[in-house]
């Protein structure tokens, strides 16, 4: 008989497979769970050198996974000039002149993190940066990332004038004569490419690492990472830097890599794409990285109304606009090449945040299905922050799943200023439909798009729960039926993202034969009050048996 290496005790398990914690003990070896029974029982299967941890009423739960996060993206920004703090215009201001003061020999200033409704209209002015830096291009994205802020130094580095013309994906905000005001969004960004700096490999596995860390502190044991491979701008390959980090010993968590697929480049990158699959299937465990995802970019955000919209966008004054948003892609030429990904059993990973944007999705996945068959290529959409009610049903029909950012489920600023007053009249009944999806058999997954915004689950389970932003007092988002239960929502941020992940044989659930990717948190949440869910945290994260983060103060 195998002995236990590890026997957690005295205390709650959540397994997934019931409908609450239960009072059990679990035995680990090898990396996986042994067995779960009551004391006496796994006590039989200790030895002397058996490690015991006690609970001590805590809750060990199947460890979290995230199903849309950009770690390395948000590792490197974090050692940039990090914006993610400030409250303010005048403080992202002042972050970015000591930002540049204690660092005099860099060339470009670039960093992340500014917040929309700081500034009037979402977008802050070139001469608010020209008065801290003006000897130094400055390009810093929003918080979301589908925006950027420049000063006037960069503009003209980047030959970006009054005459030049905003780019089919994007859009460049403009002072009265038609020179860039400061703002770019979407595929404007692109346009500095040609001249700012790329992430070197260095920088992107420092990223990475600080990344891994902070994840591991929130229980996070698995992610898919929605954006890799090589950016226009000469960036360092991130499908690479995984890869060095597994063959180096430092990649602890269990990585899906959804490749980008490249909007400018067509159907002739499908051969490309496939082979770095297949490289990364023959040096790895699948079980560790794998790269036989693709993230397909449908739609912008509703925020700088860009996301692809069936009513158009109302202007400041409640009249209608002819803008509809931005759908990257024909129609047509999505469910083409979402076909030719499914047939070379690719999954399919959209960002698909507007409700046409929803439909363009699940209309490419019904093409896939009905051209090839089912496959179980497990494509999932993600954000869906406005869903038409007809759409509703559609993801259990087609075996779509619906990868929640349930952080954002709630009433706050750039939401209610920037974005709810622009939308049709009813767009606040169909946002973040979660519970709705749920009722009509949806299958759900979990994540937080970091470095948009936090990444702790615990926060996104609270919002999910409530409607309510943690500790905040405005009033539920959206009708009563959009909700999920917590059962709901844990299995969404557990099993439900390691099916998409493909990991769900293994992980997601705790039962004898899984691996032992566990977290343990500091309460039971099933018996504190709902509206305390964002009070609780992670204590200790295990993967395959080995803890990898153990709180200080726990």
């Amino acid at each position: 008989m195998t002995s236990a290496e590890t026997i957690f005790e005295n205390g709650w398990i959540y397994t997934g497979e019931d409908e609450r914690p239960v009072r059990t003990n679990v035995a680990v070896a090898d990396g996986r769970v042994l067995a779960l029974g009551d004391g006496a029982e796994v006590s039989a299967l200790a030895t002397g050198a058996t490690k015991r941890v006690d609970l001590n009423g805590r809750l060990l739960i199947p460890g979290f996974q995230d199903a849309h996060i950009h770690p390395i993206m948000a590792g490197v920004e974090h050692l940039q000039c990090d914006l993610t703090e400030t409250t303010t215009a005048e403080d992202a201001a002042a972050v970015v002149r000591r930002y540049a003061e204690s660092h005099p020999d860099e060339p470009w200033i670039l960093g992340a993190g500014w917040s929309m409704d700081c500034f009037p209209g979402g977008t802050p002015t070139r001469q608010m940066l020209d008065a801290v830096v003006s000897d130094r291009p400055v390009f810093v994205h929003n918080r979301d990332h589908h925006g950027a802020w420049a000063n006037t130094k960069a503009f003209e580095l980047a030959g970006i004038g009054a005459e030049t013309p905003d780019p089919g994906s994007g859009r460049i905000e403009r002072e009265a004569d038609g020179y860039p005001a400061g703002t770019v969004h979407e595929g404007a960004m692109e346009l500095f490419d040609h001249v700012r700096p790329g992430t070197s490999p260095e920088l992107a596995y420092e990223g990475l690492l600080w990344a891994q860390e902070l994840m591991l502190s929130y229980g996070i044991t698995a992610w898919q990472d929605a954006w890799v491979g090589v950016s226009s701008n000469g960036s360092a390959d991130t499908l690479e830097t995984y890869a060095q980090a597994f063959d180096a010993g430092d990649l602890k968590v269990r990585v899906r890599a959804a490749q980008w697929w490249d909007r400018s480049a067509g159907r002739g990158q499908l051969e490309e794409i496939l082979a770095r699959r297949d490289r990364v299937a023959d040096a790895f465990d699948p079980l560790r990285l794998s790269a036989a995802t693709v993230k397909v970019m449908v739609d912008g955000v509703a925020e700088n109304y860009t996301a692809a919209m069936h009513a158009p966008y109302r202007d400041s004054h409640g009249h209608q606009t002819d803008n509809h948003g931005i759908e990257f892609f024909d129609p047509a030429v999505l469910r083409e090449f979402v076909t030719d990904l499914d047939a070379n059993g690719i999954q399919v990973h959209f960002h698909a945040l507007g409700d046409r944007a929803v439909t363009d999705a699940l209309d490419a996945v019904e093409q896939a299905r009905s051209t090839n068959g089912p496959s179980d290529n497990r494509h999932h959409l993600a954000h869906l922050q406005v869903v038409r009610e007809a759409d509703v049903p559609r993801f259990a029909a087609l075996g779509a799943t619906a990868n929640l950012q349930a952080l954002w489920a709630c009433h706050e600023e750039q939401l209610d200023e920037l974005t709810l007053p622009f939308l049709d009249a009813d767009a606040e009944e169909r946002h973040y439909p979660f519970g709705e999806l749920a009722a009509a058999g949806a299958h759900l997954a979990a994540g937080s798009d970091w470095a948009v915004s936090s990444p702790n689950p615990v926060l996104a389970i609270h919002v999910a729960v409530n409607r309510v932003e943690p500790g905040g007092a405005l009033p539920p988002l959206g009708p009563e039926q959009h909700k999920l239960s917590l059962k709901q929502i844990l299995d969404a941020y557990t099993q439900g993202t390691a099916w998409i992940n493909h990991l769900d044989t293994d992980t997601g659930i705790i039962r004898p034969g899984a691996l032992a990717d566990l977290a343990i948190l500091d309460r039971n949440l099933f018996d504190i009050p709902v509206e305390e869910l964002h009070t609780a945290r992670v204590d200790e994260t295990w993967i395959a048996g080995e803890r990898v983060f153990a709180r200080a103060d726990s």
